[in-house]
């Protein structure tokens, strides 16, 4: 991934795992994104969280330090998931065990899926994929997508701004 370019982002937790059924870990994705936002390293237009992966349409702005920041955002997420399950003597956390001299637990999978979002009907293509996620048949999480929490939804159809962190594709395109 480059920087100043738009993208749709995709990456699994490792085996497509559910371990982002959890709220807590949700917001350590949540508070991951926010930070980078505030710190200008990234743009954020759209997300959802479902319970084994996440969509989100984003831009990288600035490196952080000698990373990009989709990098920093998978390196600190996996260092919040291990902590907290270390924390909490979670028996999950033996499902994200790996054998690697890199690292003894793993929660991403290895490479995340970018798009290249080129024009503005792509990307609203994307949002309305990323924005109606929760509903489809095999999730059913909720009945209307301004009503799951955890997707930049109700920002763009309510002005909701919980997310206020968040940027408007329209101020961009």
């Amino acid at each position: 991934m480059e920087l100043n370019v738009i993208y749709f982002y995709t990456v699994a937790i490792l085996n497509w795992q559910h371990l982002l059924e959890s709220d807590k870990f949700k917001m350590i994705v949540i508070d991951s994104l926010k930070h980078l936002v505030k710190e200008n390293k990234l743009i954020v237009y759209g997300f959802v969280i479902m319970p084994n992966h996440i969509h989100i349409s984003l831009e990288n702005k600035a490196m952080n330090g000698k990373e990009m920041p989709h990098a920093s955002f998978m390196k600190f997420t996996g260092h919040a998931f291990l902590e907290e399950l270390r924390g909490t003597n979670n028996p999950l956390l033996d499902n994200f065990k790996v054998d690697r001299y890199s690292r003894k637990h793993q929660f991403w999978q290895r490479r995340g899926l970018p798009i290249i979002m080129y024009d503005r009907k792509i990307l609203e293509q994307k949002l309305d994929y990323i924005h109606f996620n929760p509903l489809q048949e095999h999730w059913r999480l909720v009945s209307d997508p301004n009503d799951y929490y955890f997707s930049s939804c109700s920002f763009y159809e309510l002005n909701d701004n919980r997310f206020d962190w968040l940027t408007h594709y329209m101020d961009v395109f």
